[in-house]
């Protein structure tokens, strides 16, 4: 299994904390963030693992690591980002924001799913936005799913009392899932290039979870791997804080 760590974005939010360095350099108890996700990958047996970088990507450098370079940063999302590594969608392989601490067990838990796309949802996802003024709930990437463990819809604009839970922003493809993720990503790109895609303003701005919803709406099987609690997202320099302080409750 191999990994792939989403890291290029400005971290706007985060001014001007993140004006000196990228969000996932942020310090931790003497080590970035970053470093952390490499450690836990790591004792999963994850060792090949690859960045894509590219807001102050001299920042991030780390040894036995695979880079790839976001150089349209600051024009594209997440989504794109990705796909600057499509190179390593060609076997079994997690793919996480980069600006997510979570607890160790929640990686093995998703790594251990058998389906060929599976994503983390968060079914106690409420609880950690009663200390976000900085970040309104409504920017929450919320997931309904069905009695099946499968989505039904992924994004920011569903109704939040009708919502599952939240993804946080980790996913495993199976070979099978990576072939088909491929696939979309590609036919989308060359329809929806500089036009509305599901919730993004243009295809270049589109998030991961826009592509999750792409998937959807092709019939093609989303597994949800719950969680409740044990991650929390840093896009604020509140969440940080935030973070810092409680690193022992998770």
């Amino acid at each position: 299994m191999k990994a792939v760590i989403i890291a290029a974005g400005m971290g706007k939010r985060m001014r001007p904390v993140t004006d000196a360095i990228p969000k996932c350099m942020l310090d931790f108890n003497g080590r970035p963030l970053l470093e952390l996700h490499l450690e836990v990958f790591r004792s999963y047996g994850i060792r090949d693992i690859s960045v894509v970088k590219g807001y102050m990507a001299d920042k991030i450098r780390f040894d036995g690591i695979k880079y790839y370079m976001n150089d349209r940063y600051e024009e594209n999302n997440i989504l794109n980002s990705l796909f600057y590594a499509e190179k390593e969608l060609d076997d079994d392989i997690i793919i996480s924001y980069s600006d997510i601490y979570y607890r160790k067990d929640i990686l093995g838990k998703l790594a251990a799913s058998k389906h060929h796309i599976s994503i983390v949802v968060d079914l106690a996802w409420k609880d950690s936005y009663t200390d976000r003024s900085e970040h309104p709930i409504g920017e929450a990437e919320n997931v309904r799913m069905g009695p099946d463990m499968k989505a039904i819809k992924i994004g920011k604009r569903i109704d939040k009392g009708t919502s599952s839970g939240e993804f946080i922003g980790m996913m495993k493809l199976s070979k099978t899932g990576c072939e088909a993720f491929k696939r979309l990503f590609n036919t989308a790109k060359k329809n929806f290039w500089d036009r509305p895609f599901h919730e993004a303003a243009t295809f270049q701005k589109a998030y991961l979870t826009d592509m999750i919803q792409e998937a959807i709406d092709n019939n093609i099987d989303v597994h949800c791997v719950t969680v409740e609690g044990g991650w929390k997202e840093i896009d604020t320099i509140q969440d940080y804080h935030n973070l810092k302080n409680r690193l022992a409750a998770l």
